[in-house]
């Protein structure tokens, strides 16, 4: 139902409200109008990669809107579609009150969304600071504002097989992994790393790998550094990688592939977020009790850090209940605990201080074997950076991730389709107009 739909269904019940009333039926009439008075609050949520977490959302949901007398309605989408939707409502203006991102970078929405300072302030006076590498992805140093207000991540590390990974040569770097992966493979456990040229998990791979061998999109200072020796080292040694110790499904591979692969039993090695041991638990746990952990792989310039999986909630400009989108926000994340729980680790704190208890609660979860697998999450943010590292994320950055023109790059030459510094040259071809773009915007 569209605003001008409701607005028409809302005045026809007032008039049969009136009618109602001149014949006596007041108690009708006044259960229709405080109906009609009720607020609403409308929430885009995108399909959670553990389930068990959207049906805990939508009762939390439900609960909100009891205790503060409003209608809460929560559409679920897939990742991919959210984006879809959203540029939908800003172009229409109306839509979702509040919507929640994993995939877009924020910092492109600028214009469309509504200065989350307040929030934010809030929040901190509450609880503490957000964790500094995810408010890096929130904050535009620039213009002052904050874009939107995160409440989960979820760190990447290394999934590997330890009953099939020589003791001797532990996956700490990735220079470890390309000296093991060939005898991986010809044992049929081959390496996992996504290529896939439009997948977001080969997105993300691909700009930390960058950052391993010393490259990065950008400077602190938000130029354009795409072109440079470091990231050809970087597409190079991903190259071999690929060739010595990977199978060609990974150019095809979706957001979950990585999951099926390691769930499979034929996969040797993952970098990702818990919810592909997670699944992997559920469906063979001594499987699962074969995978051990460890913090994404060290390269040349050591280990600056992993894109996280990052969950942010912004409120449209044209938001029609922006006040209990507010509420809602600080409520939920005040009470994260439980949100949590629920995501079984996938939502990691934004905001620590709102579950105290947090090193306790990651080394006593029962699912996992050994005891304690999980306590090293609790270090999550030393072995992660965020998009824009060494900067801030920015417009820039953030349309570079979503037109997927690092991972296209990576692609290009682990199939033979470009040299390596082929590769680079076009990203940053690509790259240059988008950052004058927003320069000249005054967003970077």
């Amino acid at each position: 139902m569209d605003r001008r739909d409701f607005l028409r269904i809302a005045a026809g019940a007032a008039t049969v409200a009136a009618g109602s009333a001149c014949s006596g039926k007041t108690s009708g009439a006044t259960r229709t109008k405080a109906a009609a008075a009720k607020p609403k609050l409308r929430i885009l949520q995108w399909n959670h990669y553990i389930p068990a977490y959207d049906q805990w959302f939508d009762g939390f949901a439900a609960r909100w809107g009891e205790e503060h007398d409003t209608d809460v309605l929560v559409d679920h989408l897939n990742v991919d579609d959210i984006r879809l939707r959203a540029s939908a409502e800003i172009s229409s203006q109306r839509g979702h009150d509040l919507v929640s991102f994993i995939v877009t970078h924020m910092s492109v929405l600028e214009d469309d969304v509504i200065d989350h300072r307040d929030i934010v302030a809030e929040l901190e006076a509450k609880v503490g600071p957000m964790v500094p590498v995810i408010a890096r992805g929130v904050h535009n140093p620039k213009t002052g504002k904050y874009l939107g207000v995160s409440d989960g991540w979820a760190p990447q590390f290394v999934n590997y097989r330890a009953d099939r990974w020589p003791a001797a040569r532990p996956p700490g770097s990735w220079e470890s992994i390309l000296r093991v992966a060939p005898g991986l493979k010809s044992a049929g456990t081959p390496v996992g790393i996504g290529l896939s040229s439009n997948g977001v998990d080969s997105q993300s791979t691909s700009i930390s790998l960058l950052f391993a061998f010393g490259a990065s999109l950008q400077d602190e200072a938000g130029v354009l550094t795409l072109d440079s020796p470091a990231a050809v080292e970087a597409v190079k040694f991903a190259t071999e990688l690929y060739r010595s110790g990977m199978s060609e499904d990974v150019f095809n591979w979706d957001n979950l592939a990585d999951n099926r692969f390691l769930a499979s039993g034929k996969g040797s090695l993952i970098v990702d977020p818990v919810s592909a041991l997670r699944a992997t638990e559920k469906q063979d746990p001594d499987l699962a009790a074969k995978v051990a952990l460890a913090p994404p792989p060290a390269g040349p310039a050591g280990r600056p850090g992993h894109i996280p999986v990052v969950n942010t909630y912004a409120i449209w400009k044209f938001a029609e209940n922006p006040a209990g989108a507010a509420r809602f926000l600080v409520d939920l994340i005040l009470g994260y605990r439980e949100a949590f729980l629920h995501s079984e680790f996938y939502n990691m704190p934004v905001f620590p201080g709102a579950i105290p208890d947090l090193r306790n609660l990651l080394a006593a979860d029962p699912a996992a074997r050994p005891t304690g697998k999980y306590t090293m999450f609790a270090e999550a943010s030393t072995w992660t950076a965020n998009l824009g590292y060494p900067g801030y994320d920015n417009a820039a950055v953030s349309e570079v991730f979503n037109e997927f023109i690092i991972a296209q790059m990576f692609s290009l030459a682990a199939r033979g389709e470009l040299s390596a510094e082929g590769a680079v040259q076009r990203a940053h071809a690509q790259a240059k107009p988008i950052f004058d773009k927003w320069r000249e915007r005054g967003k970077i």
